[in-house]
């Protein structure tokens, strides 16, 4: 699958998660994306405050795509010394 198929992909799944019938892609962005050989990877988040964030699996072998939904739980700063 081609990257921005893959993307579009993506969108309209999380779009489906949030049962939304319209979206812009400024809603759902993408993070981080990664393809290796025919399978395809990416962790994307939305502008909503509700913490979430997703990551899409698309195996290129059994054409599947595989949708993960995280919710941030804590963000803390560690500091490292020199």
């Amino acid at each position: 699958m081609e990257e921005l198929d893959f993307i579009k992909l993506c969108r309209q799944k999380i779009a489906e998660y949030y049962h939304l019938k319209e979206y812009k892609s400024e809603d759902i962005y993408v993070v981080w994306l990664c393809r290796i050989l025919q399978n395809n990877k990416a962790l994307l988040s939305t502008n909503k405050p509700d913490g979430m964030y997703f990551e899409c699996t698309y195996n290129g072998d059994k054409k599947e795509l595989y949708l993960d939904a995280y919710k941030r739980i804590n963000n803390y700063e560690i500091r490292l010394e020199d």
